[in-house]
């Protein structure tokens, strides 16, 4: 999602993964809502996903960004629209996990613990380093410059 607020440079929404493993990350670890998927369409997919993770609904019309591979080589499709939504309004589904890891207990976490905007330049620095192409597409199609 992106925002073009009134005098001010173009914003895009970033998530931070909720979890022990994120906890105490924050450069490089924001990231575009996202998820996995098998039998739908990946724009219907990254429709579905943005919502379980945000609680906001996504509406078009849609930007294609195309693909990156992460480090862990998972592919990521992607698509940009804009809307503005405050993040305080932040409905992320859970997920459960052993933590600590083999200690037989299971803890509930949430997908997305929070949302935030960051013009370009800032997410550059926030997100995963292997979804910063997309920022670069994003502001290719959009004609903007940091």
């Amino acid at each position: 999602m992106f925002r073009r607020p009134p005098g001010r440079p173009l914003e895009v929404l970033l998530a931070h993964p909720g979890g022990p493993f994120w906890a105490r990350k924050d450069l490089g670890a924001w990231t575009i809502p996202k998820g996995e998927y098998t039998d739908e369409e990946p724009l219907a997919a990254a429709q579905r996903e943005f919502q379980e993770e945000t609680g906001f609904v996504p509406t078009g019309p849609f930007i294609e960004l195309g693909t990156i591979t992460q480090k862990s080589g998972k592919i990521v499709s992607a698509w940009a629209f804009e809307s503005d939504w405050d993040p305080r309004g932040l409905r992320s589904n859970d997920f459960e996990l052993e933590w600590p890891k083999g200690s037989g207990k299971v803890q509930t976490f949430p997908e997305v613990e929070r949302a935030e905007w960051f013009t370009i330049d800032h997410a550059r620095t926030r997100m995963l380093p292997a979804q910063v192409p997309l920022l670069d597409r994003l502001s290719e199609c959009l004609d903007v410059r940091g």
